[in-house]
């Protein structure tokens, strides 16, 4: 059978597009959210206002997890305050009490569910939060794109399906 350049060009524009891994590139921008802004932890935040819901998508965090923001997030109920807030949000470090100090953003998206974007591990300020917000909108683009890389790939394989 003969292969048509029809099939080729669509194959190529699906390789190209496919190569977006929307996981890996949470993972990158948590890791670098920490990095840019000097925290030890970083994450993102998937809410569901409707049904009062959050849930944590991504954590970066040093070896071990000497803060325990991982059992800190799950019983802190900060989770419960992303799933209805729409603003940023700041909780100052308490070391004693093993508050490690927060600080969310959200990330915003026009076609995705509600997000925030996260970070601990020390005190924050009006800097900081500044700072993230601009970072979380750069996230934001970023998923927003990948979204769109993935809607076009399942609309070639369609094309691809019907082309002659």
């Amino acid at each position: 059978m003969r292969i048509s350049r029809t099939d080729v060009a669509v194959h190529d524009l699906i390789q190209d597009f496919s190569r977006v891994d929307v996981g890996a590139l949470i993972d990158r921008l948590a890791r670098s959210a920490a990095v840019v802004t000097a925290a030890g932890y970083a994450g993102f935040v998937q809410v569901d206002p409707l049904q009062e819901l959050a849930r944590s998508v991504a954590l970066h965090g040093p070896p071990g997890d000497p803060l325990r923001v991982r059992a800190w997030l799950a019983e802190s109920g900060v989770l419960k305050e992303l799933a209805v807030c729409h603003r940023p949000v700041l909780l100052a470090r308490d070391a004693p009490v093993g508050e490690p100090g927060f600080l969310a953003v959200p990330v915003p998206l026009a076609t995705r569910e509600q997000a925030f974007l996260w970070i601990a591990g020390r005190d924050f300020d009006d800097f900081d939060t500044h700072l993230l917000g601009r970072f979380a909108t750069a996230a934001g683009r970023a998923l927003e794109a990948a979204s769109g890389m993935e809607a076009a790939v399942r609309l070639l394989r369609g094309v691809q399906a019907f082309a002659p």
